[in-house]
């Protein structure tokens, strides 16, 4: 459309184009403790491991399963990505009726898995004790057998276990960074498999005398006060350690004998 000017031009100015407003700026939220309103439908990647522990009660064996998912936040401005557990499953029908129990701890810590404080909750289960003597479960990083103060115990040290081979905790069960977990979820979507622990680089610092192994070639005959229970014999049946249990020699080593039956 064409404008006629009748009047003088004494000056003129070129219209700017209007900026665009910046971007604004991304609120940190810590992805750790971004709280999941419950598990998402659909396919959720699992560990399924099975326990071994031997106890008061003799060997027993239980099927545990821990759900994982991907969840976003913010650091430093950026959205990342980490990978969480969100759901701990027990199997029914393993335990009797201890059962229940289990099963309600399982449902708690999914709560906490998903409100962004399971690594406190499991380390909390593992203070739990029972009367019924100390409960074998699992290898240490020196090959030697970890002994707990109940059956819950054992567990709970089970899944720390499977947390840190996911590369969520560390070997002794504290929580990794959240820095950490960004770039061991970014090694997985860049290399299409989980981070590993580098067990073999922690087994050269044990042989190196970093750590002196518990019952190693620098340790006396006879044990120290605190340092474990104490051996009383060897097992008839499969030679291994036995130690005292309310009263009774019992094997710890794998097989369960006890004198008292």
């Amino acid at each position: 459309m064409a404008v006629e000017i009748t009047s003088k031009i004494v000056g003129y100015r070129i219209k700017q184009q209007e900026q665009a407003a910046p971007a604004p700026e991304l609120l940190d939220e810590d992805p750790l403790t971004v709280r999941i309103p419950s598990r998402p439908e659909g396919t959720l990647e699992a560990v399924s491991e099975k326990i071994s522990y031997v106890g008061a009660e003799g060997r027993k064996k239980v099927y545990l399963l821990v759900s994982f998912m991907p969840v976003e936040g913010v650091i430093g401005g950026k959205r990342v990505v980490i990978e969480r557990p969100v759901e701990f499953f027990f199997p029914s029908g393993q335990l009797s009726s201890e059962h229940q129990w289990i099963t309600a701890t399982m449902r708690s810590l999914s709560l906490a898995a998903r409100g962004g404080y399971v690594t406190q909750a499991v380390a909390d289960l593992r203070k739990v004790a029972w009367d019924k003597g100390l409960v074998r479960c699992g290898m240490n990083r020196w090959n030697k057998p970890m002994f707990h103060d109940s059956e819950v115990a054992a567990i709970a040290w089970s899944i720390q276990q499977i947390l840190y081979r996911r590369g969520f905790l560390d070997r002794d069960g504290n929580q990794v960074p959240v820095e950490q977990l960004v770039e061991r979820y970014a090694h997985r979507m860049q290399h299409g498999h989980a981070w590993q622990p580098e067990e073999s680089a922690e087994a050269d610092s044990v042989e190196q005398g970093a750590v002196e192994p518990i019952g190693g070639a620098g340790a006396t005959g006879k044990k120290s006060e605190g340092s474990g229970p104490a051996i009383v014999g060897n097992c008839p049946e499969c030679r291994g350690e036995l130690i005292m249990m309310d009263g009774c020699p019992t094997c710890y080593a794998g097989c369960g004998w006890s004198k008292c039956g």
